[in-house]
């Protein structure tokens, strides 16, 4: 798979957190709320490559449910609320942490497979 011709003047953490497209840094990387765009509407490049698959649910699961089970466990052993002082403080959190991380951790990985030069493995079978 060809990834059209590769710049390295645009960092992949700089592109991926702000959303952009990871070999000019200035084109949208989204059409949509989590749906990428089929190119660059700057630099034309084309998206084709472009598959996080589940990566950003993974990291924001481990983060989000690190932090949050950490701080009500902490809460619950410092003050012993009552459950629905939890439900309040923690559904908040849990929301913003996982859908506001969401889009930069999935352009993040797309950046990052755009750089690494990332593809589908395939087998060499060599010599018949």
């Amino acid at each position: 798979m060809d990834l059209q011709p590769f710049h390295s003047d645009v960092s992949p953490l700089a592109a991926g957190l702000a959303c952009r497209c990871p070999r000019c840094g200035r084109g949208r990387l989204f059409k949509g709320f989590l749906e990428i765009a089929p190119a660059c509407d700057q630099c034309g490049l084309s998206y084709d490559f472009a598959d996080s698959g589940d990566g950003p649910v993974v990291f924001i699961i481990l983060l989000a449910g690190t932090l949050v089970v950490g701080l009500a466990l902490w809460v619950e052993l410092t003050w012993s609320p009552p459950l629905w002082v939890h439900a309040l403080l923690w559904t908040p959190l849990v929301l913003i942490s996982t859908i506001g991380l969401m889009r930069p951790l999935k352009a993040l990985l797309v950046a990052q497979q755009y750089a690494k030069r990332a593809s589908e493995g395939r087998i060499d079978r060599g010599p018949s």
